[in-house]
């Protein structure tokens, strides 16, 4: 589940569904109910673990923290996000195809009725991945209301909530926050991730009594909009868009003989990462007694707008909306059918361990 959160186009919540733990979710997000918190706030520890579900929590929350550090530090996804578009995206193209597909096997006799919510759901992604504003405020208010909307989305079969994060222009913002931890800035990138995460919590424990409710009553009803929403949502995941980025900076003043300041004049900085440092303008010291400063310039280069096209089959290289020409294009088919297959495999495991067991 933490791997595929991390990736925007396929849901967490899709993957416990089809590793047979959805129910289990969401009987433990609820299990945090007027009881526990009862329980807690009046110190009987063992009466709150009996109640709460915390082991299976444990495990999960662990796995997903785990995901999001190796996709920041290990395999930074921003930044290939940003290098090779075309394949990157075919990939996550892929992986909603094979969402879908799995999520209408969960319909038993689908019919005309289904057919329909499912336009009222590709109608509300479509709406909603083309009304999103191009850019979206940085102050803890809308942190905290994305790390809500993003952890909502999670535990949905077939909603991203890292594709929700993307479409508000905070996937790779909070990404980088990750990669800061461990170096200069990691008590802002602390607070800010502080912040999302209460966001988190507040958003899933109020959230998960309307979806259960939902599911119990209406489940065909209620995944079938959850199928539409992730097709028409399908138009910003397209791997051929023409996207448009601005450059921002914020400068601050460190001193001359930082670790920063020795390490950026060894080695230039990175300009292909969607986030990178460089050096600016010295500031002369005002007494002759103070060491000398400089100027750290952070620059980040944010998605402005993207749109999709068809590319030139028949001439691809000279399509140059195109990163390599032919290249790009197969990059993009084998990602998308990558993707695709990765699910249904994954399924097909899930399904061969349940029947074993």
């Amino acid at each position: 589940m933490g791997g595929a959160d991390v990736i925007p186009g396929v849901s967490g919540g899709t993957m416990a569904l089809i590793l047979g733990i959805y129910t289990r979710l969401i009987h433990a997000i609820k299990s945090l109910n007027g009881k526990a918190i009862k329980a807690i706030l009046t110190f009987r520890f063992r009466d709150f673990l009996q109640e709460f579900h915390w082991r299976f929590l444990l495990f999960l929350i662990t796995g997903i923290g785990s995901a999001f550090v190796f996709f920041t530090r290990v395999v930074p996804l921003p930044k290939l996000m940003y290098r090779y578009p075309e394949p990157v995206y075919g990939l996550f193209f892929g992986l909603i195809l094979g969402s879908v597909y799995l999520l209408i096997r969960q319909i038993k006799g689908l019919n005309w009725v289904h057919v329909l919510f499912i336009l009222i759901g590709v109608y509300i992604g479509y709406r909603v991945v083309t009304l999103v504003p191009t850019d979206t405020p940085e102050n803890l208010p809308f942190i905290f209301l994305s790390g809500a909307i993003a952890i909502c989305a999670m535990i949905l079969p077939g909603i991203s909530g890292s594709f929700l994060l993307l479409i508000l222009h905070k996937y790779t913002f909070i990404l980088t926050q990750f990669g800061k931890l461990g170096g200069p800035d990691t008590v802002e990138a602390g607070s800010i991730l502080l912040v999302f995460v209460a966001g988190m919590i507040v958003g899933i424990t109020s959230f998960s009594r309307l979806l259960s409710w939902l599911l119990d009553r209406y489940y065909p009803q209620t995944i079938s909009v959850l199928i539409g929403f992730l097709i028409g949502s399908l138009y910003v995941i397209w791997p051929f868009q023409m996207r448009d980025y601005i450059q921002t900076q914020r400068v601050k003043v460190i001193a001359m003989n930082s670790a920063q300041v020795r390490n950026l004049q060894a080695t230039p900085p990175d300009t292909t990462q969607v986030e990178y440092n460089k050096l600016g303008s010295i500031v002369q010291p005002k007494s002759t007694n103070q060491a000398g400063e400089i100027q750290l310039i952070t620059v980040k280069k944010k998605l402005i707008s993207s749109e999709p096209f068809w590319p030139d089959w028949s001439h691809p290289s000279s399509d140059t909306r195109l990163d390599n020409g032919l290249r790009s294009i197969w990059e993009a088919m084998f990602s998308m059918i990558g993707g695709l297959v990765l699910v249904i495999i994954i399924e097909w495991l899930a399904s061969r361990k349940n029947s074993a067991g």
